[in-house]
């Protein structure tokens, strides 16, 4: 991708942050995520849809937060296995509000429409890992521990 065209993207999405996160959509994602952190079993079907969406995201648009992203959801998953509990309840909402976002069809730009379809995803995805960078971050190397502790 040219200079030009990374600059150009960057502007689009720069210029629909404001609206992503002041849209119904973004306020729908909000509301499920405080339903699905007091209901039963719903980290887990939350985790299984997003990890569908999220294997078919183009990973490009996503930049450094695809792997952001990946952590959200083994943190969820392992949350929801009650394997790591070190997560305050407001990084968890903003976490499961991202996820619920990405998951969400009606979105406040459709999955479908071409190139821009999953802009509003990315926006959403960022400011989430830009709030919650030191959870995800501790997450990891709790993982990092876990894995070294078993091998």
């Amino acid at each position: 991708m040219t200079k030009a065209k990374k600059s150009s993207t960057a502007e689009k999405q720069s210029s629909f942050k404001g609206p992503v996160l002041r849209s119904e959509a973004f306020a729908r994602a909000q509301s499920k995520a405080k339903l699905r952190l007091v209901g039963p079993g719903g980290l887990r079907s939350l985790f299984e849809e997003a990890a569908k969406k999220a294997a078919s995201l183009p990973r490009h648009r996503l930049k450094e937060n695809w792997l952001y992203l990946q952590t959200m959801l083994r943190l969820i998953g392992a949350h929801e296995r009650r394997e790591y509990r070190r997560v305050s309840e407001e990084d968890l909402l903003w976490i499961v509000t991202a996820l619920n976002y990405l998951i969400d069809p009606v979105d406040l730009i459709p999955d479908m429409a071409p190139v821009l379809g999953f802009v509003d995803d990315a926006i959403v995805v960022e400011f989430v890992v830009d709030k919650t960078r030191q959870t995800l971050d501790d997450f990891m190397i709790w993982e990092t521990a876990g894995v070294s502790k078993v091998g």
